[in-house]
């Protein structure tokens, strides 16, 4: 009956009648399916712009990006969004539709940062969401939901804090302030949080490099008071974060001693990949037992961690946590006496990447060295180093600071060392490391993780360190 008298039928009846016969699941092959699909398109110039919103979400929803019908729709969307309206209207087209439509989506971005002032937190979630799942960094409009919520949103909820702050690792978006208001407002709720909001909230102030004190403090008491209710994975989590932040609880050991307790029993269990990352965020703390390290150093571990990512970025990123592992091992930990990785290992670590271009900072600082230093010789520099640190620039000064040629001298640091004398008495080694964090850390950049290693790696292996910062 509809089939015979479609065209009488008004557009607003005619979408709901198309999305009721997709819910029902009547089969789309049918003739009267096909017939309403039909219409529909051939109306599309028609419909009002509400109706082709609520046209395309049910579209993207409940068929995907396939659809050619869906496809027509953004069409005409793209057109006239122009006649978009209101913040509810865009918070849907943004987090249903706008990941089908590049182009719709640049234009859903320009019409929020006109209309940011009149979003609520809820609607800024959503937005902030749509735009990390889309890996899409629009930094005039985060930037502008900051600003309106630091200004204008006291009380968030905690749906609300622990979605913004997800959002905003996921983009690599810095706002301190926001940052701070968002640890500040987490810290009463972390009582009543689930062990996986926990883990998701310190991940994502982790990927920050944004370090909390009193809010990491919170979550290491939360840890302490309901290690049963965590999960090895979680503990494994909450352990990457801290390592991230180079965090220290106050209570270290009784923390630690929870931690050790909860982790060496399960060791086994674990996917290779993340007891190398569990057992590196260790060694970041200062808290790898011989244990963990003989674990991970075994031939048989570190041969699979080698091949079973070939040359991806994630094996060679293991591959190089490995040589770290191995570093510690070595250097700071004298009661541990192997096994540790081969030198063929170390070598290949130690070879620079091919392609790497060199950066306006070191070559400004080469160019320094140089004139101080009278000459090349006496300085060594873009240095791959069997630690698994690059050292930007390396020199070698006797008791007086003056410049000795470095090639002369023995290297331990390197797979082959050109020259074989030992360092004259009173002379030191003097490493240049170059660091290009921003300052969007509340604490010293000395703090973060991975620095705050390669610090206490190179001193254990005499350097005397030079910190060369991007600031």
């Amino acid at each position: 009956l509809l089939a015979a008298q479609i065209s009488q039928v008004w557009n607003n009846t005619l979408v709901n009648l198309l999305r009721s016969l997709y819910w029902l699941g009547v089969e789309r092959s049918r003739r009267e399916v096909r017939s309403v699909e039909q219409e529909v398109l051939w109306r599309l110039r028609r419909l009002s712009f509400r109706q082709l919103v609520a046209l395309a979400e049910f579209l993207a929803t409940r068929q995907g990006k396939d659809s050619k019908l869906l496809h027509e729709v953004i069409k005409k969307l793209e057109l006239r969004w122009t006649e978009l309206e209101g913040t509810r209207t865009l918070v849907t087209l943004m987090s249903k539709v706008g990941q089908v439509s590049p182009a719709l989506m640049d234009r859903l971005e320009d019409k929020a940062l006109e209309l940011a002032e009149q979003f609520n937190p809820e609607e800024i979630r959503k937005v902030t969401l749509a735009l990390a799942y889309q890996n899409r960094r629009c930094v005039p409009l985060l930037r502008a939901f900051s600003y309106h919520l630091l200004q204008k949103h006291s009380d968030l909820s905690l749906n609300v804090l622990m979605d913004l702050i997800f959002a905003y690792g996921k983009l690599n978006f810095h706002q301190p302030q926001v940052f701070q208001k968002i640890a500040t407002d987490l810290q009463p709720h972390l009582a009543t949080m689930t062990p996986l909001e926990v883990t998701r909230c310190i991940r994502s102030f982790a990927l920050l490099k944004w370090l909390s004190l009193p809010l990491c403090e919170a979550v290491a008491q939360y840890v302490l008071d309901n290690a049963r209710q965590l999960s090895v994975s979680q503990l494994c989590g909450i352990i990457l974060s801290f390592a991230r932040l180079n965090f220290q609880p106050s209570g270290s050991e009784d923390f630690f001693s929870m931690v050790h307790e909860k982790l060496q029993s399960h060791l086994d269990q674990l996917e290779p990949p993340l007891v190398t990352e569990l057992v590196w965020s260790l060694c970041v703390l200062q808290q790898a037992r011989a244990p963990y390290l003989q674990h991970v150093l075994a031939p048989s571990f570190h041969a699979h961690i080698r091949g079973e990512g070939g040359q991806s970025l994630k094996a060679q990123n293991l591959g190089l946590k490995l040589v770290h592992i191995n570093t510690t091992a070595k250097l700071e930990t004298p009661e541990y006496r192997g096994p540790f990785l081969p030198a063929e290992v170390l070598s290949a670590v130690a070879v620079a990447p091919v392609g790497d271009k060199v950066t306006p900072l070191q070559s400004s600082l080469q160019e320094a060295l140089v004139g101080v230093l009278g000459g090349r010789d006496n300085g060594r520099f873009d240095v791959h180093t069997i630690y698994g640190w690059h050292i930007d620039a390396e020199l070698v000064v006797d008791s007086d600071n003056k410049p000795l040629p470095v090639k002369d001298f023995a290297a331990p640091h390197l797979p082959r060392s050109e020259g074989t004398k030992p360092l004259p008495p009173g002379a030191r080694r003097v490493a240049f490391l170059r660091w290009e964090f921003p300052s969007f850390t509340n604490r010293s950049k000395e703090l973060l993780g991975r620095c705050a290693m390669a610090r206490r790696h190179l001193q254990a292996g005499g350097f005397l360190l030079v910190d060369v910062s991007r600031q």
